[in-house]
């Protein structure tokens, strides 16, 4: 989860000073390592969950007599055993991931961001109820409340399945929130807005959510990850109706048809890796949120690509001592005097 660093000095540039400083960070962001391989891997998904239906070369229901072929230049990803082809299985499935996942992310974080600021920045009954409401979230297991709802629910589509995820995935970030918005709403910048007759409303708005930035942003994350796991899982066991194609939903039909057991691993192995490649890409722009946000980890970084370039190699594991007055055994050496 990513920390929040207050600049005191950023608070008192003036307003050009200002916008040069955000343009900087903005840059130091965009140039992270990270950063960059993680967004380029989010985005190419983007693209294909996009433009799936026009790159996909076959309809992923229509059937044909080429059944569990292996990879070829007709099939690329092979077929199934009943012929259908598993690239545009893939293509198509991306959407589907894609769509929930990030219609999920968004509802769960705006969720988040009313209850944990509210309660952060409320106090009395208030505060009293809404971190009740979210601690009882926390210690209901997700994926089982999840199983539970969905059971209950008959050819229940993407839509119902975003919603429902949404709604059980909101309370860790909640609870970041409102620990951090307690600390922001006793800043002299927030006093000063008090003293000023700001409302509720606007201090909320316009002084604690631009400083909340980057927990959003990694609760947001956090909630997409949590969210194509939960998809993936839901439609590999058979949750889903295997008519929304997904990646757990190619997974499901390997599964039933004994793919993981006769060797097939053109039917299983691409989704599979989909699902860890969207995932690092997640997990690689949050450590560059981290980076950014984070003064220590980025300078570290800094350093780090500095002394490369100069041909130093760091040693890790010790500290080692300069002008050491002892030998290879530990022994003291008499220094001579010089006469």
């Amino acid at each position: 989860m990513a920390e929040i660093t207050t600049d005191h000095k950023a608070n008192e540039l003036k307003e050009p000073e200002k916008i040069e400083l955000e343009k900087k960070q903005h840059m130091v962001f965009l140039r992270n390592t990270k950063s960059i391989i993680g967004l380029s891997i989010f985005t190419f998904f983007i693209l294909v969950a996009i433009f799936g239906p026009l790159l996909a070369p076959f309809d992923p229901n229509k059937t044909s007599a080429l059944a569990n072929a292996a990879p070829s230049t007709q099939h690329w990803l092979g077929t199934t055993n009943v012929g259908q082809d598993i690239f545009s299985q893939i293509i198509i499935g991306t959407r589907g991931v894609m769509v929930v996942s990030l219609s999920t992310g968004l509802i769960a974080t705006v969720l988040a961001a009313v209850i944990g600021v509210s309660a952060g920045f409320l106090s009395g009954w208030g505060d009293e109820i809404l971190s009740m409401l979210t601690n009882i979230f926390l210690v209901i297991p997700g994926l089982t409340l999840i199983i539970i709802i969905m059971g209950t629910m008959t050819n229940a589509g993407l839509a119902a399945i975003t919603l429902v995820i949404s709604f059980t995935g909101w309370a860790w970030g909640a609870r970041v929130l409102r620990s951090q918005t307690m600390s922001l709403r006793t800043r002299d910048f927030v006093e000063a807005a008090r003293a000023s007759g700001e409302s509720r409303l606007r201090i909320i708005i316009f002084e604690i959510l631009p400083n909340l930035t980057a927990i959003l942003a990694s609760t947001f994350i956090g909630t997409v990850t949590a969210a194509i796991m939960s998809l993936v899982t839901l439609s590999y066991i058979g949750i889903i109706p295997p008519s929304d194609w997904s990646w757990g939903t190619v997974l499901y039909y390997a599964q039933n048809n004994g793919a993981f057991t006769s060797g097939q691993w053109w039917w299983y192995a691409p989704a599979g890796l989909c699902v860890a490649f969207l995932g690092m890409s997640l997990a690689l722009i949050n450590f560059g949120i981290d980076e950014f946000v984070n003064p220590r980890l980025r300078n570290t970084g800094m350093n780090a690509k500095i002394l490369k370039r100069r041909g130093v190699r760091p040693r890790v594991g010790f500290t080692p001592i300069a002008n050491s007055n002892r030998d290879n055994q530990g022994h003291l050496i008499k220094k001579k005097e010089a006469h």
